[in-house]
């Protein structure tokens, strides 16, 4: 393993997200919360009431830095908490949280901000999509998964117990602020996970970023500033992008989708508990590479690459899911159409497509591959 990374000086970033539905900025600065509710008092063009949604941990960490910049620049603002964690990405959080803002005086010229990890993002932007009938919303990603993935696009959805994010709205904030620096006193496992979705995105359009990545120990990006903003930009950009073309999964879109038509089936299946998200689309990755090499779809040495990369990081949780409960959970996945499973596969390093008719037997062998790996 490569314990030593070249750092890459970074300069601060605003990445344009252009949607048919709205235009706006993730904008990329290690301390940038401090700054925060500069930026919002020029995005909003004036001070409207602000709820920020999140969880204890992060508002325990994180909260008095951004209420301190908040009302610093004028915002009169409330914090409502929710329960964290996986388990209460549910219709009944939403439902819970529009009561209390409501006791609280929101109304529709209200802002919510999502402040927290990709589990805030999901349900505080639903609930933003559909509170009053829509009102604005900012997104600020605590964790590196949700900064180099879930703030960035407009997806919103809670789980049902059939699946993940089946109920859901595409709704796009008027800002994303990411600030590298919350992500210090993430746990080293949730570190971790978060980073799959960057090696992710290596492989769907950036080889340049998977080879930075897959030549690096996760010590190194922990401790390298400028070659984790790089990797935390490169996705966002990549991301921004792909929505930038296709806002809502009509085509192009479906490639961010790789590592996930699996990786939820495991979630699910586990009942949210055993896996972390990047943790299961870390297995989903190295499966759908491991169905591209029995394909003979992909070329020489990229289900290795993959697979090599995923695990050069640390153990993953095991597999013990059985092929039967997995296929049943793919075939309900909402990326399946008229029965159709359809995967996103790895061409090479940096090239991906969505294929459709994909034989059980080559799902079943990719189960069987992961089951093995994750007993090593």
């Amino acid at each position: 393993m490569v314990t030593t990374c070249l750092a890459i000086m970074f300069p601060v970033l605003r990445i344009p997200i252009t949607t048919a539905s709205r235009n706006y900025e993730a904008v990329i600065e290690h301390g940038l919360l401090a700054r925060a509710g500069e930026i919002l008092r020029e995005v909003f063009s004036g001070t409207p009431p602000v709820f920020v949604i999140t969880v204890p941990p992060v508002r325990h960490r994180w909260g008095k830095t951004l209420l301190r910049s908040l009302t610093g620049a004028g915002f009169k603002t409330k914090i409502v908490e929710m329960h964290d964690g996986e388990r209460f990405k549910r219709l009944s959080s939403v439902e819970n949280l529009a009561e209390d803002l409501l006791r609280l005086g929101a109304d529709r010229k209200t802002v919510i901000v999502a402040f927290g990890g990709g589990v805030v993002g999901d349900v505080a932007g639903m609930l933003a999509s559909v509170y009053m009938r829509g009102v604005q919303l900012v997104q600020i990603p605590t964790t590196v998964q949700a900064q180099v993935d879930a703030a960035v696009g407009g997806k919103t959805g809670v789980n049902l117990n059939s699946g993940k994010n089946l109920l859901g709205t595409f709704y796009q904030p008027a800002v994303v602020l990411i600030d590298p620096a919350t992500l210090s006193t993430l746990p080293d496992r949730e570190f971790r996970a978060g980073m799959y979705e960057a090696l992710k995105c290596g492989v769907i359009g950036n080889a340049g970023l998977f080879i930075r990545l897959e030549r690096c120990s996760i010590k190194s990006l922990r401790k390298d500033r400028e070659l984790l903003i790089d990797a935390i930009a490169e996705s966002v950009k990549l991301k921004a992008q792909v929505v930038s073309a296709d806002e809502k999964e009509g085509g192009l879109r479906r490639v961010l989708n790789l590592g996930h038509t699996l990786g939820h089936a495991l979630e699910t299946a586990t009942s949210y508990r055993h896996f972390l998200h990047g943790e299961a689309v870390a297995w989903g990755m190295v499966a759908a590479a491991k169905i591209a090499d029995e394909m003979r779809f992909s070329n020489n040495g990229t289900f290795a690459r993959i697979r090599d990369a995923s695990l050069a990081w640390g153990k993953l949780p095991s597999v013990s899911v059985t092929t039967s409960k997995a296929m049943a959970l793919i075939r309900s996945d909402k990326k399946t159409e008229s029965g159709v499973v359809n995967f996103v596969l790895p061409k090479e390093i940096g090239q991906v497509d969505v294929v459709s008719g994909v034989p059980d037997g080559a799902v079943s062998a990719a189960l069987a591959e992961i089951r093995r790996l994750s007993r090593e």
